[in-house]
């Protein structure tokens, strides 16, 4: 068994005993080929809820400065995780995650690259749309509903993959990439709203 198995049997249980999860929409995870999980950002919780709600394995980017810690980094770099840099347009990272989708693989991204105070859905970073459109991935809006209290329902769910054919066909520019970010993160709030009233409790 991969290690990265071994640690998605125990983040489900973990989630299934403490947080008494919920996945809806595992249907919608192409099964094969490239693809985009992008989800909205309430925890640190997050990255193993969204790889362990589904089969496939997903890879995640990381701040630079986790890698720096070795359990940890032999810990996240086994998860799937690889290191970017913060606040600057780091080139490997980028190339590392182009190749990643060419090699038919899932990412997952947070579009608002920081966590929400309030637990609603917020602006995202211009960074997904990027990889969305340099690529043919299957771009699939993920919304999780917390929050991450023990003994109380956390949900994921994982919606349709969003149609960006007509924009990937449009000239790059910085208003496509604007409408594209608008277009994932209205899908995310869209699940968002759309579940969040239907938590069971």
């Amino acid at each position: 068994m991969s290690y990265y198995r071994l640690f998605r049997g125990f983040f489900r249980t973990i989630f299934s005993l403490v947080f008494r999860w919920q996945v809806i929409g595992r249907e919608h995870i192409p099964k094969e080929g490239p693809v985009i999980l992008c989800a909205n950002h309430i925890s640190l919780w997050d990255p193993p809820l969204l790889g362990s709600g589904i089969e496939r394995q997903v890879f995640f980017m990381a701040k630079e400065e986790l890698f720096r810690i070795p359990v940890l980094s032999f810990l996240i770099t086994k998860f799937g995780a690889f290191p970017v840099k913060r606040g600057a347009g780091d080139r490997a990272a980028i190339r590392s995650t182009l190749k990643l989708l060419e090699e038919g693989k899932i990412l997952g991204i947070f579009p608002e690259g920081t966590r929400s105070k309030t637990g609603e859905v917020g602006a995202g970073m211009p960074g997904v749309a990027m990889f969305a459109l340099r690529s043919q991935a299957a771009v699939v809006p993920v919304a999780i509903i917390g929050p991450y209290r023990p003994f109380r329902p956390i949900k994921i769910v994982y919606g349709k993959p969003i149609n960006l054919t007509s924009l990937r066909e449009a000239k790059a520019g910085s208003d496509t990439l604007k409408e594209t970010t608008d277009l994932i993160m209205a899908e995310i709030r869209s699940l968002h709203e759309q579940h969040r009233s239907k938590v069971s409790v």
